[in-house]
């Protein structure tokens, strides 16, 4: 089985002939990673976990230009009809819901946003990263306003060749939904607010994954977003979880599992 960073929260996992794709999203102007429409058009089944821009916006015009099937939460399926009409392609799931895919399996599980928190946001609008990033600016207020969660987030339990990944779309956890322990991989979101490291704690507490691989800690809409300091998971897990390997992908660059 292989998984691709491919910037954000998106990812690609590949296993026996199957190519899913994972919230997909095209870097803002100034964004570190590179990736392009016709990159994304080549996947036939994409998973989005909520509906925030940076993981729903370029999702209708997949459907528009491509030939994908889309799994996404109700309140997805509702935001994407006023910009798409290839309802037909869309499937709305929900907590419960298994999806078999070949040999691949995804199982969906209630997930919960991190809370944002205002003095995130002001660390990353800083007056010069406003002037650099200005072009930026319209599209994303746009995009705030038109890309809304309302509540919905969900994880994906994904098993494939005897292996188990849990996929997070942010760094929180559902109080009460029962999430698989001992993952092969978790992949940990590492944005969203100031405390970071708590809302970590938490998560590797209850998962007990044996690895977790990275996102989401990219600079990939300035001005709003900005490139995460990663030395307070580096001495979460050094002084709390020192079992637990920690990867940092690489853009673009499989990872074998």
């Amino acid at each position: 089985m292989k998984i691709t960073w491919m910037g954000t929260a998106s990812f690609s996992i590949e296993s026996g002939g199957e190519r899913l794709l994972f919230d997909p999203y095209l870097q803002m102007r100034g964004g570190e990673n590179f990736v392009s429409f016709d990159d994304l058009l080549e996947f036939d089944t994409v998973f989005v976990t909520h509906c925030h821009f940076d993981h729903l916006m370029y999702v209708p015009e997949l459907l528009e230009e491509g030939e994908a099937t889309v799994f996404c939460t109700e309140q997805c399926c509702r935001t994407m009809e006023r910009y798409t009409d290839q309802n037909d392609r869309m499937v709305c799931v929900r907590p419960g819901n298994e999806i078999s895919l070949g040999g691949v399996r995804i199982e969906v599980l209630k997930g919960k946003h991190i809370d944002f928190q205002l003095s995130h946001l002001t660390d990353s609008l800083t007056p010069l990263r406003l002037m650099r990033y200005a072009r930026n600016i319209p599209s994303l207020f746009w995009a705030n306003h038109a890309f809304k969660e309302a509540g919905e987030i969900v994880a994906y339990r994904i098993r494939a060749e005897e292996k188990q990944i849990l996929l997070l779309g942010s760094l929180a956890l559902d109080p009460d939904e029962v999430y698989p322990q001992g993952v092969d991989v978790l992949i940990l979101p590492w944005q969203g607010n100031n405390d970071l490291t708590a809302c970590a704690r938490d998560v590797l507490g209850r998962i007990r994954p044996k690895s977790i691989l990275l996102s989401h800690f990219d600079n990939a809409f300035p001005p709003l977003s900005r490139h995460m300091d990663l030395k307070p998971l580096r001495k979460l897990l050094d002084e709390e979880f020192p079992e637990i390997k920690a990867v940092l992908p690489a853009a673009f660059r499989p990872v074998e599992l």
